[in-house]
């Protein structure tokens, strides 16, 4: 395995790369675009890179599939960090080109919903292609495909093209969410401020399913923060469902649920348990701190001894 390579969605200039440049650890690194989100961690699958960073959640679209799907799918991953990056687009043309002269327009389908109203404002019969990424959106304009393209500003010198118009969003303090996603192996060590994510497949579709899924959580004080449901392939209507929660694998109450999930659903696919980016701490009921937990194990084992 190449432990100095990091992978990432390509090509240079995406928002993706920005995001990786923040971690430390990518000064030290050898960075590699790859042309998809499936590319960037089937390297990391044959041991052709250490970790792919992947963007997994934007705070406009919600959930960024293909990254869900291949989480879910294939040989098991693990995600070690997450990163979030505030966006703002700039549309991004080739010298000289007026607002007027902007006839065709492309971006990553994901920024297409966060730059819609101003589109409609501004360019309301411009016509929209999608891209790979923000970044070969810029390319292609480069090429004279198409007349502008949504992007990251800095991806302006990379092409060799000019910001038009900076600072384009529809929701103000829009961010996606990315994550560092490597090998199995031991999940990063507890701080505190915590985050776990699965898949979950139901054994059997019945009335109250998801419900009993979400009791396990509920009833040990454990927050989600996030829940998604995509298809599995096996037919209309058969769905997996993607969880982050509040905590770390070694908080008991988290360990618990995780452990109550194993025993209720068909599979559950561990992606990991991993420092929160805003480092926000969660409110843990008193009854599910960890002595809690130990406080009840003991009471059961004098029970047992007859000494309750």
């Amino acid at each position: 395995m190449s432990v100095s390579r990091y992978t990432y969605l390509g090509p240079e200039g995406t928002f993706t790369e920005a995001a990786l440049r923040t971690l430390p650890e990518a000064a030290t690194r050898e960075l590699v675009p790859m042309v998809s989100v499936p590319a960037a961690l089937d390297a990391v699958r044959a041991g052709e890179a250490a970790a792919a960073l992947v963007p997994i959640e934007n705070s406009v679209e919600g959930g960024v599939t293909t990254t869900l799907d291949e989480l879910a799918a294939g040989e098991p991953l693990m995600i070690y960090r997450e990163v979030l990056l505030p966006i703002a687009f700039a549309l991004l043309v080739r010298p000289g080109t007026r607002l007027a002269d902007v006839k065709t327009v492309t971006g990553h389908p994901v920024a297409q919903p966060q730059v819609r109203k101003w589109l409609a404002g501004h360019l309301p019969e411009a016509v929209w292609e999608s891209a790979a990424s923000n970044a070969d959106g810029a390319r292609l304009v480069q090429e004279g495909r198409y007349d502008g393209a949504f992007a990251g500003e800095f991806a302006a010198a990379t092409y060799g093209l000019e910001p038009l118009v900076t600072e384009i969003h529809d929701a103000q303090n829009a961010a996606t969410r990315f994550v560092l996603v490597g090998r199995p192996a031991r999940p990063a060590a507890r701080t505190g401020a915590d985050k776990t994510s699965v898949v979950l497949w139901l054994r059997e579709d019945h009335p109250g399913a998801l419900l009993e899924l979400l009791q396990e959580y509920a009833g040990r004080g454990v927050s989600m923060m996030r829940i998604e449901s995509r298809p599995t392939g096996e037919g209309i209507g058969r769905y997996c469902f993607s969880v982050d929660c509040e905590g770390h694998l070694t908080d008991r109450r988290v360990g618990e649920v995780l452990m109550a999930l194993k025993r209720v659903c068909r599979e559950v696919r561990f992606l990991g348990s991993y420092p929160r980016a805003d480092q926000v701490r969660p409110n843990v009921r008193p009854d599910t701190v960890d002595a809690a937990f130990t406080d009840a194990a003991d009471w059961l084992t004098r029970c047992l001894d007859g000494r309750a």
